[in-house]
């Protein structure tokens, strides 16, 4: 049977047959492909003369039909600035109704029952779905260091003649039925620049810069959900696939092994977006934000003035994102996840209170020192400092200095040492992931004797003074302007330490932490202060890679980061203890 024949056996497995012209508008084939179908369908036993579907077409609509779906839902959904934080994008309520509860209800509609849902962000929202639908909650603890190829491994074992959907949709007319006689792909049939496959004249997707809209839901039967879960247990294992989405295992020689499933766009919308909810549903109270009603509140305008919402990239620390309004443009800070332990916002305001007028940065339109809302100017084609351009590294450590050297004062300290300490009592109680972490730890604090024998001209220090942080940016001049952003960890401390954030962050190798220190001091670097420098590489190291531990009890991770830090701690120990010993042995 061909996807023809099998289009028009599903219709009329829900629909008793009138004429040709009722099925080609159904299917969207000619009325002749339609005449040819049902001749065939006579022909090979699936329909009699009337007609009416026969036992053999029962059986093999029976033999074919949905069984289960499993519903991805695990993901943070970081493009729903600035209400990602306050729910999944699954559980977004349109028209009084969740995304999730939809989509659940229409599955049982079309008689499917058995629904596992692949929860993670804030995954206990999800818990209620058992009681009320009784699905089946699985938990991707990963969720944060990878897209959803792993959350359908996880499930991989129960994939036959099963739906596969993303959380994120809304879907005005029911996509799913009693009847599939063949596995498919849903598209929309409107041209999407972003989308990477189209459907060509045979329903085949192929790969394609720019195509039909990819929808997301798929329906998988035998022989392609065996293939299907193979693939998904052998790239979720081999350590190649951890950012791949699941619809990569479905491509075979520059094509989806299966047909797509091409839909009016209107039927199906993909919500992904803050404006994207608002489009579809003006009136969704969850439409209802503080960092939005903040914003209108700062320029006194209409909060539908607010547009081009879009996310930036996914910081640390922060949730950010780019606005439009009265065609400016701005960014606007989110505190992410655990942050209100980490930063204290009234000792931020003071420094930017300290370091405004001296052309270090903007001042920002907007700062509110209780919850950390911040709301920054965009400098157009602006860019981060390249870590291993020279020219780039050249302008930063001059605009290091530059500030070093203004000698400013706030009231209060970062202490290396004691945020050290305070990171890990975050962990409260969980030990360490690094069975030597005792000994490291041990090891790094004997560095502060050393530390504290040096006399060290304190002043006001970024401390997170790292390349992404140095932006340059065209104002108009022949050179490009630079900036010094993203002063929230800034406090009274050496200099120095400057440095040595600079250079773990840039998982610089010693050679390249050399090089930048010798660009800082312009060739003249003591050998004292090189020794104090690896000495706060190290303790830095131990500093961040506590940050990150904590950070990953949040459901939150940094993969070669992390590790690296905790690299940069036993390391730089070792380099600051042979430096140490050798200046000792010259006395």
């Amino acid at each position: 049977m061909n996807i023809q024949t099998a289009d028009i056996l599903r219709i009329l497995s829900s629909e008793p047959y009138s004429d040709t012209r009722a099925l080609a508008s159904e299917t969207g084939y000619s009325r002749e492909t339609v005449r040819r179908g049902l001749i065939q369908l006579k022909n090979e036993g699936y329909l009699d003369h009337a007609f009416h579907l026969t036992p053999e077409a029962e059986n093999e609509l029976l033999a074919s039909s949905p069984k289960t779906a499993v519903i991805l839902a695990a993901g943070f959904g970081m493009r729903m600035v600035p209400i990602n934080t306050a729910a999944p994008k699954a559980l977004l309520e349109v028209r009084g109704e969740r995304l999730i509860d939809r989509l659940i209800k229409q599955l049982h509609e079309a008689g499917i029952e058995e629904i596992t849902v692949v929860a993670g962000f804030m995954k206990e929202s999800f818990e209620y779905l058992i009681d009320e639908f009784n699905v089946d909650l699985v938990i991707n603890s990963e969720y944060a260091s990878g897209n959803n190829l792993h959350s359908l491994a996880l499930v991989s074992s129960g994939i036959h003649n099963t739906y596969i959907i993303p959380c994120d949709l809304w879907c005005k007319n029911n996509p799913f039925s009693k009847h599939e006689l063949y596995s498919w792909y849903m598209v929309s049939d409107r041209f999407s620049a972003d989308s990477t496959v189209r459907v060509n004249r045979r329903k085949e997707l192929t790969p394609s810069r720019g195509g039909n809209r990819m929808i997301g839901i798929s329906y998988l039967k035998e022989p392609e959900a065996s293939i299907v879960r193979e693939k998904l247990k052998l790239y979720d294992a081999d350590g190649l696939h951890v950012n791949s989405f699941w619809e990569d295992t479905l491509f075979e020689k520059n094509r989806m092994t299966i047909y797509a499933r091409a839909v009016k766009d209107e039927d199906v919308t993909e919500i992904n977006t803050y404006e994207q909810l608002r489009e579809l549903d003006s009136g969704s109270h969850q439409l209802k934000s503080d960092a939005i009603s903040t914003i209108a509140d700062v320029f006194n305008c209409d909060e539908e003035e607010i547009t081009d919402i879009r996310v930036l990239k996914k910081g640390m620390t922060n949730r950010s994102f780019l606005f439009t309004c009265r065609e400016n443009q701005y960014i606007m800070r989110i505190p992410g996840e655990g942050t209100d332990q980490l930063i204290n916002r009234r000792q931020e305001y003071e420094v930017y209170q300290a370091i405004s007028g001296h052309g270090l940065c903007d001042d920002p339109e907007y700062f509110n020192p209780d919850n950390g809302y911040k709301i920054t100017r965009f400098l157009k084609n602006a860019r981060t400092c390249d870590p291993h351009n020279e020219e780039d590294l050249k302008r930063c450590m001059a605009k290091l200095r530059e500030f070093h050297a203004m000698r400013l004062e706030v009231d209060h300290t970062f202490d290396l040492f004691r945020e050290i300490d305070f990171y890990e009592s975050l962990w409260q109680g969980t030990p360490s992931v690094y069975r030597d972490y005792a000994k490291t730890k041990t090891n790094v604090l004997s560095l502060k004797a050393y530390i504290d024998s040096m006399d060290k001209d304190r002043c006001l220090t970024h401390i997170d003074a790292v390349a992404d942080n140095f932006l340059f940016y065209d104002d108009g001049s022949e050179e490009e302007a630079l900036q010094l952003t993203d002063w929230e960890y800034a406090g009274m401390q050496d200099p120095h330490v400057d440095l040595a954030m600079f250079c773990i962050y840039s998982l610089y190798s010693k050679q390249e932490c050399d090089h930048l220190i010798d660009l800082y001091f312009e060739g003249s670097c003591d050998i004292t202060v090189r020794a104090r420098i690896y000495c706060y590489i190290a303790v830095c190291g131990l500093l961040w890679s506590n940050w990150c531990e904590y950070k990953r009890n949040l459901g939150v991770e940094f993969g070669e980061y992390s590790l690296r830090q905790y690299r940069y701690a036993k390391d730089y120990y070792r380099y600051a203890n042979e430096m140490v010993a050798s200046l000792k042995e010259l006395k």
